[in-house]
């Protein structure tokens, strides 16, 4: 059952420095896409300069602000509520910010979609904020067949500490003193957090305890990475296609007799497809040292795939495949490629509703998951794991 909770409450900000706050025209991103682009990249996406703005960025207030608007705007019933709202036992960020979650849609099927839990990936959060005012507004027969089949929880922002500070992590806080935990600053990685061992940080906490309310059958992680060029052309990749356990390897087919290493790769040919069709989009598949897969099992969509029982939350180990999107650059190493703002967002918003739209008319599960070959990749050598180190293919 979904939490029932109250109005929604204002941000919570005590009293910690505030940033100045980001002008509300940077959720207008929806550039078009496709028409006389070149083949390749811009040249400036992503940037190679060293620099990154972060004016533009927006803040934790920013989105609180936006969410709010869009609960009172749109026609289709977007509710924004915090996790105190919701009734989760923990519920605010280690710094005490409240973390925030939006629904939308009345379907049967829950979709889990979740952007910036690495606090220096700042583009989910715009590319989630303008999918979500899009199913809230947008009255078209594409968005109505979505609030039809679905109901979305999106977390627009799931690290507003480490966004905060643009960082990638999020730091243990004493709040009494106000200030890290033991004294010096202690960076907890927030999507390797959901493990046996872990939920170190409020924020894995909080997050996990809604999504065993939630019950997902799908969900979607929007990511940034670092600068890479595509295996084999050397052209600059601006978008990755992931999946957290790698398909094949040493734990995806074990789960669900396979279902979810056949649907993974399902969902991301099918967005590889839709997304190929616009020249500004050069995609690939999400690599670590240059040709390995990752095999993570401690990632936040890895545990959601292995249907983690932390602290008796899961008892029914509740599970549903998930994969995750890598836009090229980040706010904190100078990569960023400013001009290329509205572009690198709007792939993602394009990545999510295509996806979408092909799980709700049943045309990512009739893809060939074998074609998860033909997305553009290094020959693979081996898996990159948290749990045993490398691991050669077929070792």
């Amino acid at each position: 059952m979904i939490p029932q909770h109250r109005a929604p409450a204002t941000a919570r900000s005590s009293d910690r420095p505030r940033r100045r706050t980001a002008a509300a025209v940077a959720l207008a991103v929806a550039l078009p896409l496709g028409a006389a682009a070149p083949a390749a990249a811009d040249a400036n996406f992503p940037s190679t300069e060293g620099r990154t703005s972060t004016s533009s960025l927006l803040t934790y207030d920013d989105v609180v602000q936006e969410l709010q608007k869009l609960e009172r705007t749109s026609r289709h019933g977007v509710d924004a509520f915090t996790l105190d709202e919701a009734g989760m036992e923990v519920s605010t960020s280690e710094q005490g910010r409240d973390l925030w979650v939006a629904t939308v849609g009345s379907g049967p099927e829950h979709v889990w979609l979740q952007g910036r839990i690495h606090g220096n990936e700042p583009y989910g959060t715009d590319a989630l904020l303008t999918l979500l005012k899009d199913l809230g507004t947008n009255g078209s027969a594409e968005y109505e067949l979505l609030r039809e089949k679905f109901t979305f929880h999106v977390i627009p922002m799931y690290n507003p500490d480490g966004a905060e500070a643009n960082i990638r992590h999020t730091v243990l806080w004493d709040r009494v003193a106000d200030v890290p935990e033991g004294g010096t600053p202690q960076r907890i990685d927030l999507n390797r957090d959901w493990t046996v061992e872990g939920f170190t940080a409020d924020e894995s906490r909080a997050f996990y305890e809604y999504w065993t309310t939630v019950d997902p059958a799908w969900g979607v992680d929007i990511h940034h990475q670092g600068l890479k060029q595509q295996y084999g052309t050397g052209e600059d990749v601006t978008l990755s296609l992931g999946i957290s356990l790698a398909p094949g390897g040493p734990t995806l087919p074990g789960i669900q007799d396979g279902a979810y290493d056949r649907l993974t790769r399902q969902m991301n040919v099918h967005v590889y497809d839709e997304l190929s069709k616009y020249g500004s989009i050069n995609i690939d598949r999400y690599q670590v040292g240059g040709s390995y897969e990752i095999d993570i099992r401690g990632g936040v969509v890895s545990a959601m795939m292995l249907g983690l029982d932390h602290d008796g939350l899961n008892p029914e180990r509740h599970s549903h495949p998930v994969v995750f999107f890598e836009t090229s650059g980040n706010s904190s190493d100078g990569s960023l490629g400013q001009k290329a703002r509205g572009r690198s967002v709007q792939q993602n918003v394009l990545a999510v509703k295509e996806l979408l739209l092909g799980l709700a008319t049943g045309e990512v599960q009739q893809e060939d998951p074998e074609r998860w070959e033909e997305i553009p990749h290094a020959p693979v050598t081996g898996y990159s794991t948290d749990w045993a180190g490398t691991l050669p293919v077929g070792g």
